[in-house]
C-alpha cells in the first residue's frame, strides 16, 4: 500500500519522464528519413512493451511485504549466478554470450545481476558488530562472483558497474576511508605509472594520507612499497607488448588515432552531438542517424541522437531530469534510517551516476568507448526493468519509513 504522506511522486514523476524520454529517442534513433522515404524499426514499440512490464511490477513490488522481498533476495542471487554461467552456452551475439532469447525478446542476466548483488551485500555489510575487515571479506565475496561471470562472457563495462555499486556501499556501511583508498589505489598507481613525477606525487600523497588516519607504519610502508612496485613495473609490462597490443590500447585511449577503425564511433558521436547546435536540426531530421554514419545509435550512442536533433536545449532538459532524479535519491539516502536500506540506495546512486556519467562522456569523448548503456533512455528491456526496479526500491523504502527503524 502508499503510503501518502512518504512516498516521493517528485521522484516517480521523473523517473517516468525519463522512460518518456527514452521511448521518443529510441523512435527517432529507429527512424532513417531520406528524402520522402521514411523507414521505422520496431525498436521503440518493443522498449514501449518493457516500460508497460515495469509499471507492472512496480505496482507489485509497491504491495509485496518487505519480509517476502528479504526471503527472495538470496535464491534470486543464486538463480542470478546460474543464469549468468548458462549464459556463456547461448548463442553469441557480436562475439559476446550475454542474452538469453525468449519468444523473440533478449534477458540479460547481468543486468539483473547488479540489483541483486547489491541487495545481497546491503544485507552482509549492514550486519551487528561485524569487524571492517570482515565487511571488506563480505563485501568482496558477494561482488566477486557475479562480477568474474560478467567478464567472462565479456561485458567488461558492466563488471566495473558492480564494483563502482560496492565502493559506494562500503562507504555507507561505515568502512573508513583509508580502506577505500587502498582499495582504489592500484588504479591510480597504473595511471600514474606513465610520468615518473606522477609516481612521486602519487605516492607521497598516499603516505601523507595513510599517516593522517594514523595507520601504523607497517601498513603505511607495505601499501607504499606495493603501489611504487605496481607503477614502475607497468613502464616494463607495457614495453613487452607487441606494437599492434600497444596501437590498440592508444586507441582506446585516443580514437583520433584510427579514425576510421576503433576510433569511428566516438568521432561519428562527437559530430552528431556538435552538429545539433542550440535547438537541433529537428525531428527525425538527423543526418548522422539517417545517413547511418553513427553505429548503435539507438543503445549506446542515443545521447548524440538527441544532441542532434534536440541541440543543446534538449541535452540539456535530459541533464535537468538526470540531476532531479539523483538528488532525490540523496535525499533518500539521507532520510532513510534502517542501514540495510540506506547501504542499498547507496549502492544504486552509486552505479546509476556511474553508468550516467560514462555513457554521455563517451558520446562527448570524455571517455573512451565502454559500451555502457545510458539509464531510461539507451534500448535494452532488461537494462530498463532493472533500473526501474532498483528506482522502485528506493520508493519502497521511503514508502515505509516509520515502520522499521
Amino acid at each position: 500500500m502508499i503510503n501518502r504522506k512518504k512516498f516521493d511522486y517528485v521522484l516517480t514523476i521523473v523517473l517516468g519522464l525519463l522512460i518518456l524520454a527514452g521511448i521518443i529517442s529510441i523512435y527517432t534513433a529507429s527512424t532513417s528519413k531520406i528524402g520522402e522515404q521514411v523507414t521505422v524499426k520496431d525498436f521503440w514499440w518493443r522498449q514501449l512493451i518493457f516500460a508497460g512490464i515495469l509499471i507492472g511490477l512496480l505496482y507489485l513490488l509497491m504491495r509485496m511485504p518487505m519480509p517476502v522481498i528479504d526471503v527472495l533476495i538470496v535464491p534470486l542471487y543464486i538463480i542470478n549466478l546460474i543464469l549468468l554461467f548458462l549464459v556463456m552456452f547461448a548463442p553469441a551475439i557480436n562475439g559476446s554470450h550475454r542474452w538469453f532469447n525468449i519468444f523473440g525478446f533478449s534477458y540479460q542476466p547481468s543486468e539483473s545481476a547488479k540489483l541483486l548483488t547489491i541487495l545481497l551485500a546491503a544485507r552482509v555489510l549492514s550486519k551487528e558488530h561485524l569487524s571492517e575487515m570482515r565487511q571488506l571479506i563480505y563485501g568482496f565475496l558477494c561482488v566477486i562472483p557475479p562480477s568474474l561471470l560478467v567478464i567472462i562472457e565479456p561485458d567488461f563495462g558492466t563488471s566495473i558497474m558492480f564494483w563502482i555499486a560496492l565502493l559506494a556501499m562500503f562507504a555507507a556501511a561505515g568502512v573508513p576511508v583509508f580502506y577505500l583508498l587502498l582499495i582504489v589505489s592500484p588504479v591510480i598507481s597504473i595511471i600514474a605509472s606513465f610520468h615518473w613525477l606522477f609516481i612521486l606525487f602519487w605516492i607521497a600523497l598516499l603516505v601523507f594520507v595513510l599517516l593522517r588516519f594514523r595507520l601504523s607504519w607497517v601498513t603505511i610502508t607495505v601499501a607504499s612499497i606495493l603501489n611504487l612496485f605496481l607503477a614502475i613495473i607497468m613502464p616494463v609490462f607495457w614495453r613487452g607488448l607487441k606494437d599492434y597490443q600497444q596501437d590498440r590500447i592508444l586507441t582506446f585511449i585516443d580514437p583520433m588515432r584510427d579514425p576510421l577503425g576503433s576510433g569511428y564511433q566516438i568521432i561519428q558521436a562527437k559530430i552528431a552531438v556538435g552538429s545539433g547546435g542550440t535547438i537541433g536540426k529537428g525531428w527525425l531530421e538527423g543526418t548522422q542517424k539517417n545517413m547511418n554514419f553513427l553505429p548503435e545509435h539507438h543503445t549506446d550512442f542515443i545521447y548524440s541522437i538527441i544532441g542532434e536533433e534536440f541541440g543543446f536545449l534538449g541535452s540539456l532538459i535530459l541533464l535537468l531530469l538526470f540531476f532531479i532524479l539523483f538528488w532525490r535519491i540523496t535525499l533518500a539516502i539521507r532520510d532513510i534510517r534502517v542501514k540495510e536500506r540506506k547501504v542499498v540506495v547507496t549502492g544504486i546512486f552509486g552505479y546509476l551516476l556511474f553508468q550516467t556519467f560514462i555513457n554521455i562522456g563517451m558520446n562527448i569523448g570524455l571517455v573512451p568507448t565502454t559500451g555502457i548503456p545510458l539509464p531510461f533512455i539507451s534500448y535494452g528491456g532488461s537494462n530498463l526493468l532493472i533500473n526501474g526496479l532498483a528506482v522502485g526500491m528506493i520508493l519502497k523504502y521511503l514508502n515505509e519509513r516509520g515502520f522499521m527503524k
